[in-house]
């Protein structure tokens, strides 16, 4: 039988949950004793230690090629290729981005334990098929600006790519060349003018990543989706709440150059609206015990709270009074759940 691998926190809560059954003589002692053989307390997390160091591998090779680039005989050598054709580079990228996706497929089922070292060959794969997109648009240009097709293009190359292979990771590229056909095209039918429809960008992309996460409920049952579902409900927040943010600062104001001339506390009710937004994800994830909405509602309500008291009060509050304000807030509000979750466990049990 294979053990169950706990971190020594996990161990400890199971340990005192088998215990508290075993008292409550819901489980007898032999029943308790097989589930604590069950489970192992995990040593070193070496995967973690080769996620990270497979990071750090690809970001330090960045390095070593920008270096190699810097060089004389390099800058040289690469000013002759710059009269290849657009369509010879975007071949040869094509090439290499195949052979990294055939590589790394073919060592993801002969070495299935190597993930983070799958993982970077098929991210090699995935640089290599954005260079392929971005020069055979430089073939076909023909001076309309409109690039945003290039992106359009590489969320169904991306898209059929992650199906095929059933990879997150070049799921989650898909998904950012989608944000980035969003907000390319919604400048280019306004000819790059600060408003579509009369939304700026952070507003925009509110309504992006609401359609993001309402597409997400929507295909949870389809089977297809099911390896991308928590991947894509997950960018679909981070577009709702980092756009959301933005908007809590800016409003919906097209420049900079107007942002400078008002006066902050005008968008006050842009930050209302973002605190309600993330204060109605963080109850909808307690009741429905949706971690993901959890997390991002009490993550960006925090975020939300500090960002307007740099903005209202930092230099008029005594910082003492506003911290002890916020933590007997919050002290009020734990106290008032912990009720609750004494209340629910007390009923749970009595209906046992």
């Amino acid at each position: 039988m294979n053990k169950l691998n706990l971190d020594k926190q996990e161990s400890e809560f199971l340990n005192k949950a088998i215990s508290h059954w075993e008292e409550e003589h819901l489980i007898d002692a032999a029943v308790a004793e097989n589930l604590r053989k069950s489970y192992e307390v995990k040593g070193f997390d070496w995967m973690r230690l080769a996620k990270y160091s497979f990071w750090i591998a690809l970001f330090c090779g960045m390095i070593a090629v920008g270096s190699l680039i810097i060089d004389n005989k390099v800058i040289e050598w690469l000013k002759s290729l710059y009269y290849t054709p657009d369509i010879v580079i975007s071949i040869v990228s094509g090439i290499f981005a195949a052979a990294a996706f055939y590589f790394g497929r073919r060592w993801e089922k002969k070495y299935p334990e190597k993930v983070f070292s799958n993982e970077a060959i098929i991210f090699t794969g995935v640089l290599f098929t954005a260079c392929c997109i971005a020069y055979l648009g430089k073939t076909f240009d023909n001076g309309s600006g409109h690039f945003s097709l290039l992106f359009l293009l590489s969320v169904f190359v991306y898209g059929f790519l992650a199906y095929r292979m059933d990879s997150r990771l070049i799921w989650l590229f898909a998904l950012v060349s989608l944000g980035s056909w969003f907000g390319t095209e919604t400048g280019y039918q306004t000819h790059w003018s600060y408003y579509f429809l009369g939304m700026n960008y952070p507003l925009r992309f509110v309504l992006f990543g609401v359609i993001l996460v309402g597409s997400c409920h929507i295909l949870k049952k389809q089977t297809w989706f099911n390896p991308f579902w928590e991947l894509t409900y997950v960018m679909g927040l981070l577009y709702l709440f980092m756009s959301l943010w933005l908007l809590s600062i800016f409003g919906n104001l097209g420049s900079i150059d107007t942002w400078w001339h008002i006066k902050q506390i005008s968008l006050f009710y842009w930050g209302i609206i973002a605190g309600a937004v993330s204060a109605a994800f963080l109850f909808y994830g307690l009741k429905t015990k949706d971690v993901i909405a959890r997390e991002f509602g009490i993550t960006f309500l925090l975020i939300f709270i500090y960002t307007k008291y740099f903005e209202y009060f930092w230099d008029h509050t005594n910082k003492t009074l506003f911290f002890a304000i916020l933590a007997a807030s919050f002290w009020l509000i734990g106290s008032k759940a912990e009720k609750i979750w004494n209340f629910k466990a007390r009923a749970n049990q009595q209906s046992i």
